[in-house]
C-alpha cells in the first residue's frame, strides 16, 4: 500500500483553506466525470479526485490525514505505525459524492485510516434535530480470541477536533468497551452517549465501533467460519488416524479419514465464531514429506516406489 498525497491529487498546497479545496474538486470533478470525460483515463481519475475531496474536505478527517502525512511522502511504502489501529474517531460530517462504483471504489489506504464508516456520512441523526449530538465512528482492532469468547478491552481512540477557526488539533481519550462474542469483520458495535455532545439538553449521539480482526498467524477468517491448515504425515492420510488438532476455543481429537488428500476439509460443526447460527471450524489437511535425510529414511522412500510401481502423480495433469 502507498500513501497518497490528496493535496497533490486536487492540485492545492497543504495550507489551502477549504473554500479552495472545494473549488480544485469541482473544477476537477467536472474535468473528469466519466459520463462527460473523453480522457481515457476518467473514471480512475475521478475516483482519484473524489476520494482526496472526501478525505480533505472535511476537517475532522483532514487533521487526521494532517497527522500521520507529516511523516510520509506520496508514494512511499505505507502501512499504518504502531499504535493506529484504534483508528481515528469522526462526528460524519463527510457528504463528498461518491465514486462511480459506491463506498466499495475508495481505497484500502482511505480505508486504512478512516474506515468504511467514514465514506459519505451526513451529520447528526438525519439532519432533523441539528442540536442532538453527532454520531461519531470509529475503526478498532480486536484479536480473534476476543470474537470468540468476549471480553473487556481499553481502546485508544483519535478524536480530531476543531476550534472555531476551523484549525484542527488531535486529542485522546481511552474507553472501557465490552466486546461481545461472535463479532465479525465489519460489524458494528454501536454505544450508545459515547458520541458528541448535545446542546440545549438534547441527547448525545452514539459512538459506532467498526470492527476489524487482526490476523492470526494459524486461523483465516471469512465470515463466522473459521479455517486452519492441520499438518498431517503420508500414513495418517492414507490410514487414517486420530490426531490432536488446535483450535481457537482449544486442542481436539480430529479423525483424520483414511484415503484423505492434500486440500482436503474436514468440518467442526458449530465451532467458529459465536453466533445465531454459530459459524464452522474447517480444518484443511497439508500432507507433510519426511525428509530422505537417512540410509533408512532412504530405504523407506525406496520401498514405497516398488510397492506403487504403476503410480503417476501427473496422470490427471495429462487428461
Amino acid at each position: 500500500m502507498e500513501f497518497k498525497d490528496y493535496y497533490a491529487t486536487l492540485g492545492v498546497a497543504p495550507e489551502a483553506t477549504q473554500d479552495e479545496i472545494k473549488r480544485a474538486y469541482r473544477k476537477l470533478a467536472r474535468k473528469f466525470h466519466p459520463d462527460v470525460s473523453k480522457e481515457p483515463d476518467a473514471e480512475a481519475r475521478f475516483k482519484q479526485v473524489a476520494e482526496a475531496h472526501e478525505a480533505l474536505i472535511d476537517p475532522e478527517r483532514r487533521a487526521a490525514y494532517d497527522e500521520i502525512g507529516r511523516r510520509h511522502r506520496s508514494g512511499e511504502a505505507f502501512e499504518p505505525p504502531p499504535g493506529w489501529n484504534s483508528g481515528f474517531e469522526f462526528s460524519g460530517r463527510g457528504g463528498a459524492e461518491q465514486p462511480p462504483g459506491g463506498d466499495a471504489a475508495f481505497s484500502a489506504f482511505f480505508e486504512s485510516l478512516f474506515g468504511r464508516a467514514g465514506h459519505g456520512a451526513t451529520a447528526g441523526r438525519g439532519g432533523h434535530r441539528p442540536a442532538a449530538g453527532r454520531d461519531h465512528h470509529a475503526r478498532v482492532d480486536i484479536d480473534l480470541a476476543d470474537s470468540y469468547q468476549g471480553a473487556r478491552r481499553t481502546i485508544s481512540l483519535h478524536l480530531p477536533v476543531v476550534d472555531a477557526q476551523g484549525h484542527g488539533s488531535i486529542h485522546e481519550r481511552q474507553l472501557e468497551v465490552d466486546i461481545p462474542p461472535g463479532m465479525r469483520e465489519g460489524q458494528h458495535l454501536r454505544l450508545t452517549g459515547l458520541g458528541g455532545p448535545g446542546q440545549g439538553g438534547e441527547p448525545a449521539g452514539d459512538l459506532y465501533l467498526e470492527i476489524h480482526l487482526r490476523p492470526h498467524p494459524r486461523f483465516r477468517v471469512d465470515g463466522r467460519d473459521v479455517y486452519f491448515d492441520l499438518p498431517v504425515s503420508p500414513w495418517e492420510a492414507a490410514l487414517g488416524a486420530t490426531v490432536a488438532a488446535p483450535t481457537p476455543a482449544g486442542e481436539v481429537e480430529l479423525g483424520i479419514p483414511a484415503g484423505s488428500v492434500q486440500g482436503r476439509k474436514l468440518r467442526l460443526k458449530g465451532r467458529g465464531l459465536p453466533g445465531r447460527p454459530a459459524g464452522d471450524l474447517y480444518a484443511v489437511l497439508a500432507i507433510t514429506l519426511p525428509q530422505p535425510d537417512s540410509d533408512a529414511a532412504r530405504a523407506a522412500y525406496a520401498a514405497l516406489a516398488l510397492a506403487f510401481p504403476d503410480f503417476d502423480p501427473r496422470l490427471a495433469q495429462q487428461g
